[in-house]
């Protein structure tokens, strides 16, 4: 049976296991889902995942949700060559990995979801002043990563660097990175001139861009 992915391409998640097929060659039936016509919260979906939130995969009868431990699971039962480098095969080299995606999870991911509330919410125009100073303590974070590696976790690409990439191309909309974080700046064009990025994080990028800009324009006018 073919792989299903419940999905809406603005979501930085999503673009995390988009990125993730691409890379391993997979296809996948696409199901968009509206989060915001209440689509996660109808009996069937969240008889799927009582989380209520995309992106969502069924493999046959197996269903996940999580983007972080949705990409981990497909490089560890379809990513054949690529498991040793995307994941790493030793115990050290892995439990960096998901440090860093567990970064992502708790600090990264949450300072974005808190200025996109800010915007939905409570009618923002970005982020506060201290959601600005989280992101740039955040930034700062991920530059110390950088210090001693090319990518995030280690001298190669990773998971880390695809669910990472996927967060801070969106934090960057509105607190752009630059060369205060120079190790990080340059990680993020050249994560940027990878052709998985182009063909599945910068079209929901942009999704995202605009809906959020719509927002703060239909207030102001």
């Amino acid at each position: 049976m073919p792989l299903v992915l419940h999905k809406i391409d603005g979501s930085p998640p999503v673009r995390a296991v988009l990125m993730t097929l691409d890379i391993l060659g997979l296809e996948a039936n696409m199901i968009e889902v509206n989060t915001l016509a209440g689509e996660t919260r109808t009996p069937e979906f969240l008889a799927k995942n009582p989380m209520h939130t995309v992106p969502l995969l069924e493999d046959g009868d197996f269903i996940l949700s999580d983007s972080h431990a949705i990409i981990t699971y497909l490089v560890s039962k379809y990513g054949a060559d690529k498991r040793a480098d995307l994941y790493a095969n030793g115990h050290n080299a892995r439990a960096t990995i998901d440090q860093r995606l567990y970064f992502d999870a708790s600090i990264l991911f949450v300072r974005f979801r808190e200025v996109v509330i800010n915007i939905l919410r409570d009618g923002g125009n970005g982020p506060t002043p201290q959601q600005a100073a989280d992101i740039e303590e955040a930034y700062g974070i991920l530059e110390k990563y950088l210090e001693s590696n090319l990518f995030v976790a280690h001298d190669r690409l990773t998971l880390a660097d695809i669910s990472i990439v996927a967060t801070v191309s969106t934090l960057d909309i509105w607190m752009p990175v630059t060369d205060k974080f120079p190790k990080l700046l340059d990680w993020f064009a050249r994560m940027k001139e990878t052709e998985f990025y182009q063909r599945a994080n910068e079209p929901g990028l942009q999704q995202i861009k605009g809906f959020l800009q719509m927002k703060i324009d239909s207030r102001s006018s």
